[in-house]
């Protein structure tokens, strides 16, 4: 698994954690980050990893109105408190890539979030995922 992949998946994870908790970023990622001496990732690979996820977590924590305001302006007929907690955060890593993270190309955005969502989320997942952040594509990387 790819050093981006693995940051996105740890971003879901904290994003989830910081809406369940209803915490800020900085108590929820310094408790994360510990060292865990059941860690076996190369250290390479985790100081980057951990610079891209607290990346992501923060940038969705500090324009969460505006992502969210996108999200529900494409989510037709659904409204961000009927999704699915791994749905409305996986949307919003993708949205906040999309908006913010201009050098990461729309396909790897895409094809990311519904890969993690196939992971993480319902069989249904992948495709509303896909959707939503398709038509957030059209609009934001026009």
């Amino acid at each position: 698994m790819g050093t981006r992949r693995l940051a996105r998946e740890i971003g879901l994870q904290l994003l989830y954690e910081m809406e369940m908790k209803q915490a800020e970023p900085r108590s929820i990622l310094s408790l994360f980050w510990k060292k865990d001496p059941k860690n076996d990732y190369d250290q390479e690979i985790l100081d980057d990893t951990k610079e891209y996820a607290t990346e992501l977590v923060e940038g969705v924590y500090r324009n969460i109105k505006e992502i969210d305001h996108v999200i529900e302006k494409h989510a037709h007929h659904w409204k961000l408190a009927r999704m699915a907690v791994v749905d409305r955060n996986i949307l919003r890593l993708g949205a906040y890539e999309l908006l913010y993270q201009h050098a990461v190309p729309v396909s790897v955005v895409l094809d990311e979030a519904v890969e993690i969502s196939k992971k993480f989320g319902t069989a249904e997942s992948s495709a509303f995922v896909n959707g939503i952040l398709d038509h957030v594509a059209k609009e934001v990387r026009k």
